[in-house]
């Protein structure tokens, strides 16, 4: 992928640059592997808003993407890499020798017409799936299990990736991007390679109207709002009175605290 830098004719375009997508081979999706995804404006099922600054969105389809690798021993053959509206990364639409279509986040490298497998036999090339007892240690993943069977959960945004560290005990050590060590099942399937589209995080939308496209909603800081509103917010001047730890708009700790919840091993 490469990026474009805009001539700055309008004030939208002074400071925006954006991809060139010169790697899509294909400007529309497979009928067969697509579905409505309606808006939902952030709301759950009675109305109430769990998602805050959603709405407004350009209409789009979502992309039934097989993060399980479900046809295990089946050989495929790479046929385009597309768009997705709904993620960061590049798709990949595979044609199983048996005539079935699946799409794949697209790593970085895969090209059409390459050939991809998964399954414990399959060898360690970008792209293919394999268990992580069967992969060496210091291999680039991504798309990682946490659960055997559960689909990837793991280094699925643009440009991501773990490394195997360790194997032990029939568990396997991997080190996140944001440098936090997991440690999951060697029956835990990865693929090998980096996720794709490495220049998404050198994008500049330009203006506030790309990102009401995506559907985003503007959003306030905690102090310039009421105290009723936010834990931040009320007080004289611009700062919060009395310097209190960054808090969310439910009184929950935002910085410099870990939000995992210990889990029985």
């Amino acid at each position: 992928m490469g990026i474009r830098q805009l001539k700055p004719n309008t004030p939208g375009t002074r400071h925006a640059i954006l991809p060139t997508f010169d790697e899509i081979t294909k400007s529309y999706p497979e009928k067969s592997l697509i579905k409505i995804l309606p808006s939902t404006g952030g709301r759950n099922n009675n109305g109430h808003i769990t998602s805050r600054h959603r709405g407004g969105r350009h209409k789009r389809f979502y992309r039934i993407i097989d993060f399980k690798r479900e046809k295990r021993g089946v050989a495929a053959k790479v046929t385009a890499i597309e768009y997705d509206p709904n993620r960061n990364a590049r798709i990949a639409l595979l044609l199983y020798a048996d005539g079935a279509r699946a799409y794949i986040l697209a790593p970085d490298g895969l090209k059409t017409d390459a050939e991809v497998f998964a399954g414990p036999d399959a060898d360690i090339k970008v792209g293919n799936a394999l268990p992580l007892s069967k992969i060496p240690v210091g291999t680039f993943v991504h798309n990682i299990e946490l659960k055997p069977g559960k689909g990837g959960q793991l280094a699925r945004s643009a440009g991501t990736s773990a490394q195997l560290i360790a194997k032990e005990n029939e568990k396997i050590q991997i080190k996140l991007p944001s440098g936090r060590v997991v440690t999951v099942s060697e029956n835990c399937y990865a693929t090998v390679g980096i996720v794709g589209n490495l220049d998404h995080f050198n994008i500049s939308y330009g203006k506030a109207g790309r990102i009401r496209w995506l559907g985003i909603r503007p959003q306030s800081r905690g102090v310039v709002q009421n105290p009723v509103d936010h834990p931040h917010g009320g007080g004289e001047g611009k700062s919060p009175q009395g310097n209190p730890h960054p808090v969310s708009p439910w009184g929950w700790k935002t910085k410099g605290y870990k939000t995992v919840r210990k889990k029985n091993k």
